[in-house]
This record gives structure tokens, C-alpha cells and sequence, in this order.
């Protein structure tokens, strides 16, 4: 019996919608990264981009857990020498861009590379509840009920 490989041709791709509201920050990007993959189909192929199409509403309503929220920080460089520079999870998420927060989680647990950054496409995330894809008619998925840790418990 021949392993099964599929081709980019072949590619079915769903469109999903999860609500991030009161979900724990690592745990949903975890699970979003994942369907991004495509490691939720009986059809995975590691070099093909065969997950499907994400977006995640309520974003800014995320949670982190412990100290997280005040003592996690986010470094980038400028590119001029001494231009480290750092922003913690509670400046990011009360500034302008609250759905950074969450791109962020999901970037790091995919595969750097072509692939993953093709596959970092295929995610959309929304601050608010509103977005702009109701003509692709997304399934829901319910993050919380798969796990009673994925929601915020105190």
C-alpha cells in the first residue's frame, strides 16, 4: 500500500470562524494553528498547504493567563545598532492593534519558511465581532467546549 500524498491541486479548503472571547490565549492559537496546518484532516501532507481558511472574531476579549498579562513582553529590533525595542501583552492589547496579540501565537507555532508564511495567510483575525466574510458561509467552531481549560476559569 502506497502512502498517501495529496496534491495542491486537490486541496479542499472550509472556512472556520472562532470566537475568542474569555479563551485562553495560547490554547486557541494552538488549536487555530493546527487547522491552519491542516492536521486536523485524514488528508495532511506536510509540504502541501491543505489547512483551511480561519477567522477569529473577539480577539481583543482573549485572556492570558497569570502574570502574563503585565509581564510578558514582545521584542523586535529596528535595525539601527542598540534598537532592541519591547512592548508588553497589556500595551499591545489595550493599543491599537489588540488582535496582535493572538497573530503572534499562531505565527510562532507555525513552520517558518514559504510554507508558513503561506499558510499564515489563510488567517484572519478581527478585534471586534465584526468581519467581513459571511459570503464564505463559516462553520463554527466551539473552542470551548473541547476543553473546559481553553476558557478562563478565575
Amino acid at each position: 500500500m502506497a502512502t498517501f500524498v495529496q496534491k495542491p491541486a486537490e486541496v479542499e479548503k472550509k472556512w472556520i470562524i472562532i470566537d475568542a472571547e474569555g479563551l485562553v490565549v495560547g490554547r486557541v492559537a494552538s488549536i487555530i494553528a493546527n487547522i491552519l496546518r491542516g492536521k486536523h484532516k485524514a488528508t495532511y501532507t506536510p509540504h502541501v498547504d491543505d489547512g483551511d481558511n480561519v477567522i477569529v472574531i473577539n480577539a481583543e476579549k482573549a485572556v492570558l493567563t497569570g502574570k502574563k498579562y503585565t509581564d510578558k513582553k514582545y521584542y523586535w529590533h529596528t535595525g539601527y545598532p542598540g534598537g532592541i525595542k519591547e512592548r508588553t501583552a497589556r500595551q499591545i492589547i489595550e493599543g491599537r492593534f489588540p488582535e496582535r496579540v493572538l497573530e503572534k501565537a499562531v505565527e510562532r507555532m507555525v513552520p517558518r519558511g514559504p510554507l508558513g508564511r503561506r499558510q499564515m495567510k489563510n488567517l484572519r483575525v478581527y478585534a471586534g465581532s465584526n468581519h467581513p466574510h459571511e459570503a464564505q458561509q463559516p462553520t463554527v467552531l466551539d473552542v470551548a467546549k473541547l476543553n473546559s481549560k481553553n476558557t478562563r476559569s478565575a
